[in-house]
């Protein structure tokens, strides 16, 4: 059975005291408590070193939100894999709706930052998903075959079995608008059936695919008990500890 993931990605929020005070307030949350669901917490690279020191002792994980594909040199405001991975992360987001729309990252560029992560031992969360005019004119199921395979380009088998895939609908993403869960589970099942066809029906049976847009505690569970939804990568609704743990719980 493939493991729920819940991942929250705080985006552009947060301040160094902002965070130390979140990562306080989800940590007591979890007391006592023993979910089988994996967590990852995504915070500002700004906060990076403090999370990992406050997440020790904990089953919680340390994500980014994004990194470059080369390993150093004069790329200004660019953070490589190694220095990531020097602050004590384990996962990485890559191809977010919003570095493809608001920074043009194009599927050659994600394909890059995903052979340099898988190089350098960090998990990419690879993100995928149509817009609103892109879905309104019935190419949903073209965007996705596009991005998944130019991103997954040469890639092996397994390597693939590293990544987790994150659909993400843009048109669902801080619009308060979300797929219904048939909507979603629809997609969810085109990329796991599209993986069987590329690659082998073990990889398609044991990728972890999370849903992302407009996640929060009252239609978390009835997305993620979809047979194909693996959990959620949750933006706003993580930036608040009590309901982050609650979309948590409806993974559980």
């Amino acid at each position: 059975m493939r493991t729920k993931i819940v991942a929250g990605n705080w985006k552009m929020n947060n301040d160094l005291n902002a965070s130390i005070s979140l990562i306080s307030e989800i940590k007591n949350s979890l007391i006592g408590k023993n979910y089988k669901t994996k967590i990852i917490i995504c915070p500002p690279f700004t906060s990076l070193e403090t999370t990992n020191a406050l997440l020790k002792g904990t089953s919680i994980s340390l994500g980014a939100q994004n990194m470059y594909y080369e390993e150093s040199g004069a790329y200004t405001g660019e953070i490589s894999a190694k220095m990531l991975i020097s602050v004590g992360c384990e996962f990485v987001i890559i191809g977010h709706s919003e570095r493809r729309t608001i920074f043009k990252e194009s599927d050659e560029t994600i394909n890059l930052k995903l052979k340099a992560a898988l190089a350098n031992n960090l998990k990419p969360i690879f993100c995928i998903g149509e817009t609103l005019e892109e879905r309104e004119n019935d190419k949903t199921f073209d965007v996705i075959r596009r991005q998944l395979i130019a991103g997954l380009k040469d890639l092996g088998e397994s390597e693939i079995q590293s990544i987790i895939i994150a659909y993400e609908p843009v048109w669902a993403i801080g619009t308060g608008k979300n797929a219904t869960p048939n909507q979603a589970q629809e997609v969810h099942k085109f990329i796991r059936d599209l993986l069987q066809r590329e690659y082998s029906t073990y990889l398609s049976d044991n990728t972890i695919i999370q849903y992302g847009g407009s996640v929060k505690p009252e239609n978390a569970n009835e997305l993620m008990s979809q047979p194909d939804i693996d959990g959620a990568l949750v933006g706003g609704a993580c930036l608040k500890s009590d309901s982050f743990i609650k979309i948590v719980e409806s993974a559980e």
